[in-house]
């Protein structure tokens, strides 16, 4: 090694010592996890953003079933609400097992939410009109009226969250994500 690299070497390892305190900060998990104000603002943000999610229902044969969606919400209690056709897969899947969950992904940053959810179906004109989505209306021209839209409304059970632009990033061994439950 030359004396010039030598010096080098020795810089570098002055300036990695002299910084192990920030980059070993960097690297830590967060002390506490944030409010649930907190994931909830961010999760609400992270749902807007992605506009469309994927909602999953459980089939008559066991297994999952996912379709992309155009929810409404979440309102201040976290419902979130779909709008379809009663005559959808999804409708008799709801029916027949109301456990269902939504996943909204905000390409933008990588983030993402998950709900899993206690699905139902609302029918009545009042409670669509309530929750009525300006963009289901070419899909509906009858709109909250017609009989041929069916809401289905999200109850949330359980969040998750991920969202390191927003300071939500989940256990860095395990991967697992902010998680809050809903009473």
């Amino acid at each position: 090694m030359t004396s010039r690299s030598l010096v080098h070497a020795v810089a570098l390892g002055l300036l990695v010592f002299s910084n192990a305190p920030a980059l070993a900060g960097a690297q830590a998990a967060p002390s506490s996890q944030p409010s649930r104000g907190a994931i909830l603002a961010a999760s609400r943000d992270v749902i807007a953003k992605a506009r469309y999610c994927t909602f999953i229902t459980i089939a008559a044969d066991g297994h999952p079933q996912a379709r992309i969606v155009d929810p409404l919400g979440p309102d201040e209690g976290f419902m979130i609400w779909v709008a379809t056709n009663p005559l959808t897969r999804k409708v008799d899947e709801v029916r027949r097992n109301a456990r269902v969950t939504l996943s909204c992904f905000e390409a933008a940053t990588s983030s993402y939410v998950t709900i899993i959810a206690r699905g139902e179906l609302i029918a009545d004109a009042a409670e669509k009109a309530r929750h009525w989505k300006a963009e289901w209306t070419p899909f509906y021209p009858n709109g909250a009226k017609g009989t041929d839209v069916v809401l289905i409304r999200l109850s949330p059970l359980r969040l998750e969250i991920v969202s390191t632009e927003r300071g939500m990033a989940g256990d860095p061994k395990t991967w697992l994500p902010l998680t809050i439950t809903f009473p």
